[in-house]
């Protein structure tokens, strides 16, 4: 692996390695290294767990009102193998793996799979050489656009979480769903829920489940204080 290549990831990643070892590995493929174990697998294992913890502390520092199953959705899309690939590929990292004869050695057509293992590799290889706070500061550079943009695509439709924020934010309560029917044989039932807010009940809503009829009692609290536009017929 030439010494361009180091220092070209190096400028790309934003990081001057004082263990350049690491950075070797995190770029050698598995088809190319003397064995599996000294080639990026190790280092896409532990930086997988890095990315997570970082992930995970950012989502509950910035999203204080977002309830964990929220967050586990909006982490679950943020480090999945698709957003790591894209990742990698504003980096240029595919191009700059050390791969073995056969593979496209410019980074072109390599599955996602390759891509997103470099970036985890990447981020493991910045941890060992530098600690969490150099690391912490690579990935939030990176992946809080694409934090943004699922905390955003989740927000649209889930309107308990939008509820939540607005009412403690502008309201100073939280939103309580009271369970107020059900009808229907067990294995069909519909249940209806209304949303209370400071001790303000807003329009009840049914549902085919209690989840769906919180979600609807959601929607028509956030539509009755004017904070979401009318669902189209």
């Amino acid at each position: 692996m030439s010494v361009d290549l180091l220092d070209r990831c190096e400028a790309a990643v934003d990081h001057r390695f004082a263990n350049r070892d690491l950075l070797r590995q995190a770029l050698t493929h598995a088809s190319v290294a003397e064995s599996r174990v000294a080639s990026n697998e190790r280092l896409e294992f532990l930086g997988d767990a890095v990315l997570g913890v970082v992930v995970c502390e950012y989502l509950h520092a910035n999203y204080p009102g977002y309830l964990e199953g929220d967050l586990t959705k909006i982490k679950s899309a943020v480090v999945s193998r698709k957003t790591c690939a894209e990742m990698a590929g504003a980096l240029g990292l595919p191009g700059m793996l050390y791969l073995g004869k056969g593979m496209s050695s410019n980074g072109n057509g390599l599955p996602e799979s390759l891509a997103a293992a470099a970036f985890e590799a990447i981020v493991a290889a910045i941890y060992l050489d530098a600690g969490l706070e150099a690391t912490k500061r690579f990935i939030l550079r990176h992946i809080v656009p694409h934090i943004e943009r699922a905390v955003a695509s989740a927000h649209q439709r889930n309107y308990k979480s939008q509820l939540q924020q607005m009412a403690q934010r502008g309201l100073t309560a939280t939103p309580t769903y009271e369970l107020l029917d059900e009808k229907g044989p067990d294995h069909s039932k519909c249940f209806e829920v209304a949303v209370n807010i400071g001790g303000q009940r807003f329009a009840s809503a049914w549902g085919t489940s209690k989840k769906e009829a919180e979600q609807k009692a959601a929607y028509e609290a956030l539509r009755a204080l004017q904070l979401v536009e009318p669902e189209p017929a």
